[in-house]
């Protein structure tokens, strides 16, 4: 696969929204000087690294492994729906980094990565590869026009715990982030305010809020966060004039008028034939970027097959046939899921259990664990192009005060009556009308 295939592969893979570990000691790292926007920054001083473009093929794989196994989990109540597995595997191998013990080896299965530095090398090239991408674009008409592509790391830490100095290292010299203190114990809503500024202003405002009121609170110790953002146009326009209204069939059957674009056959995109899905290739201006749109096949399978399909070792890669002409909808939404119990159901049950997390390497000073993964995207496509953002930020709070729990059983709910060796359910019921 040459590199241009495999931009092309991660552009229409969804992800178009738009090693040092262990050395230099365990040594913690203190604050350093405030910086501009009145939060201090702890930043390793280390020069970014370049990674390693050699990794950059397996990290795409693991990617699109990843993005499947998501599926398979959140895919399936038939809504609208939109991820960026790119920003989650980043903030996630992120969080990995301040693993150890079975919490990492869980983290890294679902990220499917071997080895967790060769992952970070990869995603470094493959993040300043994609950089690369971006620039003014001239498009067909002669006007000049620009593509956006950029991926943003930054942590936000409690001011009150001192972070490992291997952690902050990795984070510096291959996600280039830092960082930023903020005061989760005596003001958690100014810091979540300042997370949601942050990745405002990292997606031109097209994820205001990614952290809703009440998420963090003054146990969060540490939020890691990614900021995605691409702005591209076709590289052959829908032609606005050619825009009708028409319907389109919901999976429950209902028909809605929507406003359906329909592409020229001589144009750019190119038709694609698999064996669960039926498709379209679009590309951007200059070809390095584009969307993949897929029909998925009837019968057994559907999405998931057809996203399976379009994200194993083929799909992306079909060398596909000139002269289709694509005939879809605008549309433009914003997308949040929460990504915990998902996350543990596929793997990584120890990093959100208070109890068993092991985050050390981040934090001697506490005992931290996950306490929520929140994903935002927000996809925009009309005849012009795509506009996309996508955001993702997971939570590590103190582990050490795990709150007690409360129970309230007024409302309907079930019983059962077993022994504790074994589990045997000897009764079971439910209460509807205790009355």
């Amino acid at each position: 696969m040459t590199r241009r295939q495999t931009l092309r592969a991660l552009g229409a893979a969804g992800l178009a929204v738009p090693a040092l570990e262990g050395c230099g000691g365990a040594h913690p790292v203190r604050p350093g000087p405030p910086d501009a926007g009145d939060l201090r920054l702890v930043r390793a001083p280390v020069p970014r690294s370049t990674g390693d473009p050699a990794a950059v093929d397996p990290v795409v794989s693991a990617v699109g492994t990843f993005a499947t196994d998501l599926w398979r989990r959140v895919g399936v109540a038939g809504g609208n729906l939109a991820l960026s597995p790119f920003s989650i595997a980043t903030a996630l191998a992120m969080t990995a980094n301040g693993a150890a013990g079975t919490t990492a080896r869980q983290m890294q299965e679902v990220l499917h990565a071997d080895s967790l530095a060769t992952y970070n090398r990869g995603m470094a090239a493959l993040t300043q590869e994609l950089a690369g991408l971006a620039g003014p674009v001239r498009l067909a008409d002669g006007t000049r026009d620009s593509i956006w592509l950029t991926s943003v790391d930054q942590l936000f830490g409690d001011r009150g715990t001192t972070w490992g100095r291997p952690f902050l290292t990795v984070l510096a010299k291959l996600y280039g982030a830092g960082v930023r203190e903020v005061d989760f114990r005596g003001d958690p809503e100014g810091a979540r305010v300042s997370v949601n500024r942050w990745t405002s202003e990292q997606t031109r405002g097209r994820i205001p809020a990614l952290l809703p009121e009440g998420v963090v609170d003054e146990m969060t110790r540490l939020v890691l966060a990614n900021a995605l953002y691409f702005k591209a146009p076709w590289e052959t326009p829908f032609e606005r004039s050619a825009t009708r209204s028409a319907m389109f069939h919901r999976a429950d059957g209902g028909p809605v008028p929507v406003p359906m674009m329909t592409g020229d056959a001589e144009g750019s995109a190119l038709f694609l034939q698999g064996q669960h899905f039926t498709g379209a290739r679009l590309p951007y201006r200059e070809g390095t970027l584009a969307m993949t749109v897929a029909l998925p096949a009837p019968g057994a399978g559907g999405d998931d097959a057809a996203l399976a399909e379009l994200l194993g070792r083929r799909g992306l890669r079909l060398p596909g046939e000139a002269g289709v002409a694509v005939t879809m909808p605008r549309w433009r939404y914003r997308v949040s899921v929460d990504l915990g119990r998902t996350l543990a159901a596929i793997g990584m049950p120890d990093a959100l259990d208070g109890r068993r997390a092991d985050f050390s390497p981040m934090t001697s000073q506490e005992r931290l664990h996950i306490s929520f993964v929140l994903h935002q995207t927000y996809v925009a496509v009309d005849e012009d192009g795509t506009e996309a953002a996508a955001a993702t930020a997971v939570g590590m709070a103190d582990s050490a005060a795990v709150r007690s729990h409360s129970l309230l059983l007024d409302r309907p709910f079930l019983f059962v009556v077993h022994d504790t060796a074994h589990g045997t359910p000897l009764f079971v019921g439910r209460v509807a009308d205790p009355s």
